[in-house]
């Protein structure tokens, strides 16, 4: 199971750095419209919460310590935030649809709250490598004390 986890959380990455190149794709997208995004959303809203709670559960039936498990579920709340600065950077208009300095402010949140949810994702990772690692010897059993005989 703990390679499923690492397995897991590898494929976790790879979503996020789609992620990124999903909203480049839409950015650079011309005419822009309501469809310009449509990879992008489909994975921050759909691949990756399924793909965390796989990990997550994952991290749970490899036994990783509780603080691992916790950080494997951390980006799902960490894509409800993106989802919440998107509403509110897009919301962020005047009366005639155009973006008030507030709207592009929320925006760049959103790109920051998706860095962070990559580092998130790696230490997830790193963790899960070190869990599939060698495991030290029982060292109750290794110990060879000063007086006996080896």
């Amino acid at each position: 199971m703990r390679k499923a986890f690492v397995g897991t959380s590898a494929l976790l990455l790879v979503a996020f750095v789609l992620q990124f190149v999903f909203a480049a794709v839409g950015g650079f997208t011309k005419p822009v419209g309501d469809d310009s995004y449509t990879l992008h959303s489909v994975n921050g809203m759909a691949v990756i919460p399924v793909l965390t709670l796989l990990t997550a559960l994952c991290a749970a039936l490899a036994r990783a310590p509780g603080r691992l498990i916790g950080l494997a579920l951390l980006p799902i709340g960490l894509v409800v935030l993106q989802a919440l600065l998107a509403t509110l950077a897009n919301a962020a208009t005047d009366a005639a649809g155009v973006s008030t300095p507030l709207g592009p402010i929320i925006g760049g949140l959103h790109a920051l709250n998706g860095i962070i949810a990559v580092h998130v994702v790696v230490a997830v990772l790193q963790g899960a490598r070190k869990l599939t690692g060698p495991q030290p010897a029982d060292s109750a059993g290794d110990v060879v004390r000063s007086g006996d005989p080896a």
